[in-house]
């Protein structure tokens, strides 16, 4: 039996047409999921909230001729009581990486940088420089220690998380370790890398990372609600963020259950590697834009997507993306907010999370949850499940997260 709520795809065409709705007004017409289908999502993200307490959630699920989810769950505003809504700002942390390697890979497509260019070439002081390539720091494989891992940067953090990091201090904190491994011979997860790169567009351009970014990657897809902060304030409309840490450097409920409100801590130290703020609708544009390389060559693309092992089980990397159950793109994590954002390119379905926490569910991380809890509704044979890989005072985290400073 079809269902009326259901508008298969060549229907969906037809009426269109009779309508004589083409181009952008083509894109107002909305099709929904089988009620079925949107009853269960609407139980597999409130169960969730239910039991890690998750304060607030926004979620869109978007699959070519099957339909649409865009939802708002919880409160937006603790203290307020103010409801969660679909069109809210929030910081997306490591999602950051896709945006950063994407305006890196266009100097690659416009001859002005190699990938396999030593960094050394472009920043000064990298330890290895004439040896480590701008390829191996973007597929986190240049084994430079994690700055975000150093007890006097983690110490300075706490004592003031509004104040603002310039990015050579970020990388001083990190070159004051020696290299974790000779670059490409593993992969480990580390901000440092995104930091270098960072520089590297700046030195190359001869502008400002926020100013490349807007005009090179977010105008041409018109992320109008996306931007790149360079300092603690959030854009209006937002949603404001909670987290409450422990030394392991994991945001985890504390005995009391106490949070705090960490909206408008400074994410300068997160800089390249996970500073960026969006919303719904442009975290819906990116990533189908990101997956097929719209900003980019043929061949770039193909580059970016030479997923490799890593040390998590199931999980692949690739140029700032990584690859887990089918889907590919990143989340991000930092003080109050989680992000998931990812594609599937077999049933080009979208999935957006935005989570107003990082207070982690008994060393689960609030996206990997959700994002668990919804593909297992909506695409069964590809649900995505980003394994928790152990830590330990040596070992870096997994791209789970752009690694939050302990308190």
């Amino acid at each position: 039996m079809i269902r009326l709520r259901v508008v298969p795809a060549v229907l969906a065409a037809l009426l269109l047409v009779a309508t004589g709705l083409t181009g952008a007004q083509a894109q107002t017409v909305r099709q929904e999921f089988d009620p079925a289908v949107t009853e269960a999502l609407d139980k597999a993200v409130t169960d969730t909230m239910a039991k890690a307490g998750i304060p607030g959630v926004i979620v869109g699920v978007w699959i070519p001729g099957r339909g649409t989810y865009e939802k708002a769950f919880g409160v937006a505003d603790k203290s307020s009581g103010t409801p969660m809504k679909t069109g809210l700002h929030m910081r997306i942390g490591s999602v950051t990486k896709t945006f950063t390697v994407t305006g890196l890979l266009q100097l690659v497509d416009q001859g002005r940088v190699g990938l396999d260019d030593p960094v050394g070439k472009y920043v000064e002081g990298v330890p290895a420089g004439n040896r480590i390539t701008l390829r191996q720091l973007a597929d986190m494989r240049s084994g430079l220690f994690n700055y975000t891992e150093d007890d006097k940067w983690e110490k300075s953090f706490e004592a003031d998380p509004q104040q603002t990091f310039a990015p050579q201090q970020l990388l001083d904190h990190a070159f004051a370790h020696p290299a974790n491994f000779p670059p490409g011979t593993r992969w480990e997860y580390s901000n440092t890398n995104t930091v270098l790169l960072g520089l590297v567009i700046e030195k190359v351009t001869g502008q400002q990372l926020e100013d490349y970014l807007r005009q090179r990657v977010f105008a041409p897809l018109r992320l109008d609600g996306t931007s790149f902060p360079t300092d603690e304030a959030m854009p209006e409309p937002y949603a404001h963020g909670y987290t409450a840490y422990t030394k392991s450097g994991a945001a985890t409920a504390t005995p009391s259950g106490g949070t705090v409100d960490a909206t408008n801590w400074n994410p300068s130290w997160a800089w390249a590697a996970g500073a960026v703020i969006s919303d719904l609708d442009d975290l819906h544009t990116w990533l189908p834009a990101l997956a097929d390389g719209r900003l980019l060559t043929p061949a770039t693309q193909k580059e970016r997507l030479r997923f490799g092992p890593t040390t998590i089980p199931q999980v692949q990397y690739g140029l700032g993306i990584m690859r887990v159950g089918g889907w590919i793109g990143h989340n991000g994590e930092l003080p109050g907010y989680e992000t998931l954002a990812l594609q599937l390119p077999s049933q080009r379905a979208t999935l957006v999370i935005l989570v107003n926490s990082d207070t982690d569910y008994r060393g689960q991380a609030l996206s990997t949850m959700l994002g668990r809890a919804v593909t297992e509704v909506v695409t069964p044979r590809n649900v995505f499940d980003l394994p928790t890989a152990p830590q330990s005072e040596e070992s870096n985290p997994s791209p789970s997260r752009t690694p939050s400073p302990a308190s």
